[in-house]
């Protein structure tokens, strides 16, 4: 598979606040190879997104989406590129003003290419995938924290993206509801979208993903399978694994 079939960080190096929190850093999602970012909370996960989608520029390095370097590029040169990735914040990032339906078909209407009706027809559509077309008329307010999530989700599907990142999805949900955001990502892949998802949660993390990039101190220093994370020596990664006393406040 080549560099067209790929989103890539090279050598970057990206800094807040006087603070690093990345550096030279390389990182690669496949399309076809779901993946997720680990990492204490606070190690930049969400970062990583925000710079893959060219919501913020690095310090050094680039960001390529297949052949086409974005990093440095104004934004309208890379917009219709950025249409084949969707991410789903963790909060949802849901318009509390509009309604479920007005939420999801958004986008599409901003655009202006389709007519009405077939908007109207691709909300229901990716409402009754991920299970609540009855909320169509709701505001975000009149949800659950996981029916939001699976509104978020929805959105993210409507203009048929190749990628779509989750940021946290199963944060603050309770065990029915992470159960159906997981079943809804394994559903996603099954037809074809590629996945990328940061979190802390190992029991989602493994349900949904194949390969697995460890963050620590603003590098990378661990990628592979789950097999090859448990077999791993690397006392960072054994300690997220399976917290100990020596894990105390740290």
């Amino acid at each position: 598979m080549g560099v067209a079939d790929s989103i890539r960080m090279e050598d970057l190096s990206y800094s807040i606040g006087g603070r690093r929190i990345l550096e030279n850093f390389d990182f690669t999602l496949e399309r076809g190879v779901n993946r997720t970012i680990l990492g204490v909370s606070g190690a930049g996960k969400t970062t990583i997104l925000k710079l893959l989608l060219g919501l913020l520029q690095p310090d050094a390095g680039r960001v390529c989406i297949g052949d086409v370097c974005i990093t440095g590029v104004p934004e309208a040169h890379f917009m219709e590129l950025r249409k084949r990735i969707a991410i789903v914040f963790q909060g949802g990032a849901l318009f509390d003003s509009m309604t479920v339906g007005e939420n999801v078909g958004y986008r599409l209407f901003e655009e202006g290419r389709l007519s009405q009706v077939e908007i109207e027809r691709i909300v229901r559509e990716k409402l009754s995938f991920v299970g609540v077309e009855a909320a169509l008329d709701l505001y975000p307010a009149e949800l659950s924290g996981g029916m939001k999530k699976r509104v978020a989700i929805a959105r993210a599907l409507a203009a048929d993206p190749d990628y779509i990142f989750f940021d946290e999805p199963t944060t603050g949900l309770d065990p029915i509801g992470v159960y159906n955001i997981c079943n809804l990502i394994q559903r996603l892949q099954a037809e074809g979208k590629t996945t990328l998802m940061v979190t802390h949660d190992l029991a989602t993390a493994f349900s949904v993903s194949q390969r697995f990039t460890f963050l620590h101190q603003s590098r990378m220093i661990f990628e592979g399978t789950e097999e090859d994370m448990r077999l791993s020596e690397l006392p960072e990664v054994q300690q997220f694994l399976q917290p100990t006393d020596a894990s105390l406040f740290v």
